[in-house]
């Protein structure tokens, strides 16, 4: 684990790595709760998603129509573990390990997949983080 994940050198290097750990935990538990727009609140309207073996999902309203569509029939359990946060500026990183489990709502058997996540976010001018590139390395359902 990078120490500087856990110990930013300055208060406003602070400020903005616990922004980055609440919003990846607002993430968390919009998508638990099924609230589409607190999650897509979190990420900029031209956010890019890349999963290996699919084509990349361009923006905001794109993510929103996908998830809404899984949720009609699941519910979203995830959690996360911060392996890594780098701030520069208005741009940051952030390296996780992610755990999802997909529920079917109809008793089917539920899904797990875990793996590697690197976000890239922005900073706006309002002070406030936003998702606007992601990588999502889960491994497949076995």
């Amino acid at each position: 684990m990078n120490p500087s994940a856990n110990n930013p050198a300055s208060g406003e290097a602070h400020q903005d790595h616990a922004a980055i750990r609440a919003l990846i935990e607002n993430w968390l538990a919009a998508t638990r709760a099924g609230d589409v727009d607190a999650v897509t609140a979190l990420m900029a309207p031209d956010v890019v998603f890349l999963t290996a073996g699919q084509p990349p999902m361009l923006g905001r309203e794109a993510f929103a129509t996908g998830l809404r569509k899984m949720l009609l029939d699941h519910v979203i359990e995830s959690s996360s573990v911060i392996d890594e946060i780098e701030v520069s500026g208005d741009m940051a990183y952030c390296r996780t390990r992610l755990s999802v489990t997909v529920i079917s709502r109809h008793g089917k058997t539920p899904t797990m997949r875990s793996g590697h996540t690197l976000s890239i976010l922005r900073k706006g001018a309002d002070g406030k983080w936003l998702l606007t590139r992601d990588a999502n390395m889960l491994g497949s359902p076995g």
